[in-house]
């Protein structure tokens, strides 16, 4: 496997490695079988973990970190790239740089690449429920909150700060106060969500993105085997000798997009990385570019299949 290409993030010097290895898990598996895949992708050359408290793989990350150092897979921390986010039940401004520390303590951390707020709300203190109850959704207070954020990079807490599920309207409302502007705004996208608009706008504006779900989301809650059970990625992985998740994960590096594809298996996540010495040609691309757009809006995956989703999203 080669070197995996990076992108730049914001401002910082920090560059993020392209792909990365998602952290979340459903249904749950136990934290020492998090911590061997974790270690695994970095045998494999993973250098781009994404995590999240609400995630519960932070302390396993930490503790792979740490053996990868002892057995010399890695000679330094700071040949990883390690993303993490502010839950949504920590959505005040004083809960902020606490989650952070808390965070960082679970991984054995003394800084993160990229903090995240992971939702434009906030939730009553220990509710994760799926789909959230109307009741326990709450206004979240951005200016303050992004304050928080700000504070966790001029503390060095973090290298870079940015958002998660945010739409064009909430990130306009974040770049009107910011001091430190968003670098990057992680959300869910593949050939069947490709989010044009969003990706335009936050192009114009300097905010990466990073596609989470790169596959469909397929196994969990809210997604489903459209990218997977596509004729057309399969087609065109058959003509090229490559698989359908390969030809989803490099049409996604063609649009100029980082990625966190999640596999715990050994061979896919070899596969997933073998996505940079070929390309799509243009007449595949064209048949990538007119598949049918998912209708589903960005807090599906956190609020569930009911009309609060339509509502909400409609605000934001």
């Amino acid at each position: 496997m080669g070197v995996v290409p990076e992108l730049p993030v914001g401002s910082c010097s920090r560059a993020m490695p392209v792909i990365g290895m998602g952290t979340s898990v459903d249904p749950p598996i136990s934290a020492e079988a998090k911590k061997s895949a974790f270690l695994e992708g970095i045998r494999n050359g993973y250098r781009h973990f994404d995590t999240a408290f609400i995630y519960a793989s932070e302390q396993p990350l930490g503790e792979a970190i740490a053996e990868a150092l002892q057995l010399g897979l890695i000679k330094s921390r700071d040949e990883l790239f390690i993303t993490s986010k502010l839950g949504s039940d920590f959505a005040e401004r004083h809960l902020v740089v606490p989650a952070i520390k808390m965070s960082l303590q679970n991984l054995q951390l003394e800084y993160l690449d990229l903090f995240l707020i992971h939702w434009p709300l906030k939730l009553s203190p220990g509710v994760w429920e799926f789909p959230t109850p109307k009741e326990h959704i709450l206004p979240i207070d951005m200016k303050s909150v992004w304050e928080g954020m700000e504070e966790c990079q001029n503390l060095g807490l973090t290298k870079a700060i940015g958002v998660s599920n945010f739409s064009p309207k909430k990130l306009e409302e974040i770049l009107s106060f910011a001091k430190i502007p968003p670098a990057v705004n992680q959300v869910e996208m593949n050939p069947f969500w490709q989010q044009k608009d969003l990706r335009e706008f936050c192009k114009a504006k300097g905010i990466q993105i990073t596609a989470y779900s790169p596959l469909g989301g397929v196994g969990t809650q809210w997604g489903d085997d459209r990218v997977m059970g596509c004729d057309v990625l399969k087609d065109i992985a058959k003509a090229k000798g490559k698989t359908t998740a390969q030809v989803s994960l490099r049409w996604l590096y063609e649009q100029g997009v980082s990625m966190v594809a999640k596999s715990f298996n050994k061979d896919r996540m070899k596969e997933n990385l073998e996505i940079f010495d070929w390309s799509l040609t243009n007449e595949e691309l064209n048949k990538i570019d007119q598949l049918p757009q998912r209708k589903r809006v960005l807090l599906a995956p956190l609020l569930g299949p009911h009309d609060l989703v339509l509502e909400i999203d409609a605000e934001i």
